[in-house]
């Protein structure tokens, strides 16, 4: 039987292709999923159809309250930048920025893996086009798969050893792209944007929009969404 292993999946570009390679390993995925107060629910809508496209076993959508600590524009009344440079970009930690949202999240796919018996996780987490996060580093990404084994019971009685898996986090966006489209993942079912339109165009001016159609047009493809911008 396949090895079964838990993927954070966004219904982002990043995490659709984290999953694709998860299963191309030949695990059998467990797809998990997060309404966690963000501004918008166009990238759970994504996730839910990149899962089924991707043949993820199960698909599990958790509902968390990050709104109420607020913090950040994808999660309080803060406006999302727009139109910054890559120098902008590359300074310093945005307000887009989710306090601790990786190892919230991360901590919940242990738990889930726990349960399943799976030893695995995957994280689309990716430090080159990372905005600045800080817990899209492999430092962070060591300190986790340390503290998974230290926090289990199934790490205490050595009955599992957790690997967190970032197969991207040292890649481009545009290397991502490329990647992804070698296993036939389609970006059209994906969502990137922090601040979809009324038309359901993607704005194409925050950060994480500029980030994806610059790599789409290093990689010489063709993005298949839409931006009003």
């Amino acid at each position: 039987m396949p090895a079964k292993a838990v993927v954070l999946l966004s219904g982002g570009l990043d995490s659709a292709t984290t999953l694709a390679i998860a299963r191309s390993e030949g695990y059998e995925c467990y797809a998990l999923s997060f309404e966690y107060g963000q501004r918008h629910g166009r990238e759970l809508g994504s996730a839910r159809r990149v899962a089924a496209a991707l043949g993820a076993t199960k698909h599990l959508v958790l509902r968390l309250e990050l709104r109420a600590i607020g913090g950040s524009a994808l999660t309080d009344d803060i406006a999302v930048p727009k139109g910054r440079s890559a120098a902008a970009m590359a300074a310093g930690v945005p307000i887009t920025y989710v306090p601790a949202r990786n190892t919230i999240f991360l901590s919940h796919a242990l738990a889930w893996a726990e349960v399943l018996g799976a030893a695995d996780l995957f994280i689309g987490v990716n430090v080159l086009d990372a905005s600045g996060y800080p817990d899209c580093r492999q430092e962070f990404i060591a300190a986790f798969e340390r503290l998974a084994t230290l926090a289990t019971k199934a790490g205490v009685e050595g009955r599992s050893r957790f690997r967190v898996h970032a197969p991207l986090i040292a890649l481009s966006k545009a290397e991502i792209i490329r990647l992804g489209a070698a296993l036939a993942v389609d970006y059209g079912l994906t969502w990137t944007c922090y601040e979809p339109q009324a038309d359901t165009r993607a704005c194409g001016l925050c950060d994480a929009c500029l980030l994806r159609k610059k790599g789409f047009a290093e990689a010489g493809l063709t993005d298949p969404i839409a931006y009003a911008a």
